[in-house]
């Protein structure tokens, strides 16, 4: 009776199908059929990498230093697949954005599900401008206390305005400053909190650690204010998933939804108002606030969320330009946008969320309450990945035997 033996091939073939159904069954992600849209290679889409080209010198490094080299691209987009096309990124059979959108970049965001409602080159790189003012707050927001006293510096007061008013000596609480630096975009402001972190390098390193432990990989903050410096960038989406988190923070929802405030004055100085500079709270109604900027390199950017009939949408718009239609008006319209999609029950194309590396104050908890993957549940307690490894190695062992079992049919003679 003739042997029945195993070839090499076939054997190959059974364990990678074994292996491809263990994954099935452990409910991991399986690789989809490409998308019906005509999408193009990361590598094809302009400013995958670096912004466009300065205007000026602002983004030079100081001499003898070298401009540092960009974030690496992920092999994977984050979001989804779609978020890795360059152009406009949409429903299938849902109706065209608005007209006169001048953003070379956006993305609109149901709020409360992360759903990408629509873009536009979602990741490619531009500069933030004054959009980086959120991580800079939410720093401070995280670690100090919003009592805490600061005290003015000289340099504190001879920033490049944008400028709200500090004056040298002037004390001023954290939850003051946090209000004007949201409010009216203050560089005064910015550079008397990075002073209260420990100063401006300290300041743009610990914005930098919260942007990776968010997941923003485009995103590289050079100063506190966002005013450009060298290797300055985010994307749109990297920006939508900063200010998605910021707004599920109450400090930083209430500063950005504040109308007027009373600023105070400095020594001896009576106080004085400061009032909200987005032109959406005199236009839109259910706006919840947001943030705007502008530099001569990012040109306009803007942030920005509103509700509507218990819905919440953000947009996010980089390096906009404010003709045919001022940009507030863009947003407004992109706002509308959103709302529709989302009424209309289409499927999103996206999803903007946090990926987390490390949690930004130590606690490895939070890791996993943020992420929310591959976490241990009361019904499940070995979790996802648990019973991935263990089919695997058993599926090793038995892959082991069949070849010791194959190895010993190859010595037999027939």
């Amino acid at each position: 009776m003739r042997r029945t033996t195993l070839t090499r091939t076939a054997f190959a073939t059974l364990v990678t199908a074994l292996l491809a159904g263990t994954l099935a069954l452990a409910g991991a992600p399986q690789t989809r059929a490409a998308a019906p849209h005509a999408t193009q290679s990361q590598a094809e889409c302009a400013n995958r990498t670096l912004p466009p080209s300065p205007v000026d010198t602002s983004e030079e490094p100081p001499p003898g230093e070298a401009s540092p080299a960009p974030p690496s691209v992920p092999e994977t987009p984050a979001g989804g697949e779609r978020m890795a096309e360059c152009g406009l990124v949409r429903p299938e059979g849902s109706p065209a954005p608005p007209p006169d959108i001048t953003s070379q970049a956006w993305l609109v965001q149901d709020l409360d599900s992360g759903d990408v409602l629509a873009a536009k080159n979602p990741h490619g790189r531009y500069r933030p401008a004054s959009l980086v003012k959120t991580l800079l707050a939410l720093v401070v927001l995280e670690e100090l206390p919003a009592d805490h006293t600061v005290v003015a510096t000289k340099a504190n007061a001879d920033q490049e305005c944008t400028c709200v008013g500090i004056v040298e000596g002037g004390e001023y609480t954290v939850e003051q400053l946090v209000h004007a630096l949201l409010m009216r975009s203050g560089n005064d402001v910015a550079h008397t909190l990075a002073g209260a972190l420990g100063g401006v390098e300290q300041a743009v390193d610990k914005m930098n650690a919260l942007a990776e432990w968010l997941g923003a990989a485009d995103t590289r903050a050079a100063t506190p204010s966002g005013l450009d410096g060298p290797g300055m960038m985010t994307s749109a989406y990297d920006m939508s998933v900063i200010f998605s988190y910021a707004m599920r923070q109450p400090a930083y929802a209430e500063a950005v939804g504040t109308r007027e405030i009373r600023f105070p004055g400095g020594t001896g100085e009576p106080d004085f108002p400061v009032y909200n500079d987005n032109r959406l709270w005199s236009s839109y109604d259910g706006f919840l606030g947001g943030k705007t900027g502008f530099t001569d390199d990012a040109r306009h950017t803007y942030a920005g969320a509103a509700e509507r009939d218990g819905r919440r949408v953000a947009v996010v718009m980089l390096r906009s330009e404010p003709q045919p239609v001022m940009v507030s008006e863009q947003a407004q319209r992109l706002l509308d946008y959103g709302f529709d999609l989302a009424a209309s029950g289409g499927e999103p194309v996206g999803t903007v969320t946090t990926e987390p590396t490390a949690s930004p104050v130590g606690d490895e908890q939070a890791d996993t309450d943020v992420a929310g993957a591959g976490a241990p549940t009361p019904d499940d307690p070995f979790g996802t990945t648990g019973w991935i490894v263990t089919l695997v190695v058993t599926l090793l062992v038995i892959a082991g035997m069949l070849v010791g079992h194959h190895k010993g049919v190859l010595r037999r003679p027939e």
